[in-house]
């Protein structure tokens, strides 16, 4: 069977399930070099979901991946990217990456913002490859000994 092209849609109130399920299996990797689930894994999305800031990415009707974005005065946030595993490796978090900048454009901002664990390396050489710059690390206030490190990207006008 062919896969059809991604089709990236706001997700809605129905959606909740399939969100946290694919976001535990996105992060699962994560759990045992944190000593516990990733935050988004732990994240009520109904809320999320119900202020459109969830949206899916969907291949010949499968959920393959997410963003969270939050709207902020001056920027969007990353709050979460999330590639189901059967997925990854095929370009979608940069799809999904593409798409945090293209809704920044549409709201008239230049700026992206996201954090993520200090631990995990491979994110961040991903985010500095795609041209975010760690702008600063803090203790994480949800969990103790964790460390954020920020990162943002300055689109162009």
């Amino acid at each position: 069977m062919e896969q059809s092209d991604p089709i990236l849609r706001r997700a809605d109130p129905s959606d909740v399930g399939a969100v946290a399920a694919l976001t535990e299996r996105a992060y699962a990797v994560y759990t045992p070099l944190l000593g516990a689930p990733p935050i988004p894994v732990t994240e009520d999305y109904g809320p999320r979901i119900e202020m459109g800031q969830v949206w899916l990415l969907e291949i010949s009707g499968e959920l393959a991946g997410l963003i969270v974005l939050e709207r902020h005065v001056d920027h969007i946030l990353i709050f979460s990217v999330a590639v189901a595993p059967e997925f990854q490796g095929k370009k979608l978090g940069i799809q999904l990456l593409d798409w945090a900048e293209t809704k920044a454009s549409q709201a008239g901002l230049d700026l992206v913002r996201l954090y993520t664990n200090a631990r995990m390396e491979r994110n961040i050489a991903l985010y500095s490859a795609y041209g975010y710059r760690e702008t600063g690390r803090r203790g994480n206030p949800k969990r103790p000994g964790w460390t954020i490190v920020d990162m943002e990207k300055r689109l162009a006008r």
